[in-house]
């Protein structure tokens, strides 16, 4: 399977080098992905999380709460929706038969519309407390407007599964090759999960989506965080022992089989551009090579840790 990496729409916080560690001032807007995965297997294409659509850029006030864009303030630019990305790939979006969603947060669950005909998986858990809009906050990060798709919607029970590298209640998906998998990460939202691919052979991706923002949350020695995004995860936190759980085995996980599992999440700038091999704010491109990556990303990484 080959794995395409999009930054499917930058948000862009008040708070800068607080909220995403590389801002050159606190004074300026910073800048966190939207991390999303574009997957070809032999049957179909298979897109992990969405990020922000096409209507979503078209008319972000009627489909975005007016807390969470003046927060955030998104670059809405077209061409770095999944589907236009998709599109530069070479790709018919059409072929996208199956998306796996780790929770429906508006950042994460905006492109649904732009593929009404494909099978959307997520936890059974995550839809049914994101439609009870119980909270204020629910209400401003769970998003009705982005989800004219629920016909295809296919829940998972996370009662279920087996156990992959001490995580359980790990699924397999109807539809999909064995070599993807779902795993709850509950915490972030009550639903919420990550995605483990097996690239080859003792080699997977596991795609964290937001059981943590920052990277240097999952250094073993030192797990660290910027103040703002500790706050904003405070914020946004579902069940807070839940959480800090998950990221302590998820640095476990790191330490002991990090030869195996590279582990990543959705809206870290450090952690796309390294797996990307490319700005996070250039589109994926059929006709982009390494090259086009000003910077190795090991050098890349020691100029801004």
């Amino acid at each position: 399977m080959r794995i395409h990496h999009l930054n499917c729409i930058s948000s862009c916080p008040i708070g800068g080098r607080l909220m995403d560690g590389i801002s050159k001032s606190a004074l300026q807007r910073g800048h966190l992905t939207c991390h999303c995965l574009l997957i070809e297997t032999p049957q179909s294409l298979v897109l992990i999380d969405t990020g922000y659509g096409l209507k979503d850029v078209a008319d972000p006030k009627s489909r975005l709460s007016e807390f969470f864009l003046a927060q955030l303030k998104p670059d809405f630019r077209e061409e770095m929706t999944a589907y236009r990305q998709i599109e530069r790939l070479g790709f018919d979006p059409r072929d996208v038969r199956h998306i796996i969603l780790s929770h429906l947060d508006f950042d994460h669950a905006g492109g649904l519309d732009d593929f009404p005909w494909a099978t959307v998986h997520l936890l059974k858990s995550e839809a049914v407390n994101a439609k009870a809009q119980k909270t204020w906050l629910d209400r401003q990060r769970f998003r009705p407007e982005q989800w004219s798709n629920q016909a295809m919607w296919k829940t998972h029970d996370p009662s279920e599964g087996e156990s992959w590298f001490g995580f359980n209640r790990v699924q397999e998906l109807d539809g999909l090759p064995p070599e993807i998998l779902m795993v709850p990460l509950i915490g972030h939202t009550l639903g919420h999960a990550g995605v483990a691919i097996q690239q080859s052979p003792g080699k997977w991706l596991f795609y964290a989506a937001d059981a943590y923002f920052y990277h240097g949350e999952m250094n073993l020695a030192k797990p660290h965080c910027t103040p703002g995004l500790e706050l904003y995860q405070t914020m946004m936190e579902k069940n807070r022992e839940s959480r800090l759980w998950n990221q302590v085995r998820l640095r476990e996980l790191s330490g002991k089989h990090g030869g195996e599992v590279e582990i990543f999440c959705a809206h870290d700038v450090v952690e796309f551009e390294r797996l990307a091999k490319r700005s996070f704010d250039a589109p994926a491109s059929a006709n982009f090579y390494s090259s086009s990556f000003t910077k190795q990303p090991d050098d890349f990484m020691d100029t801004i840790l």
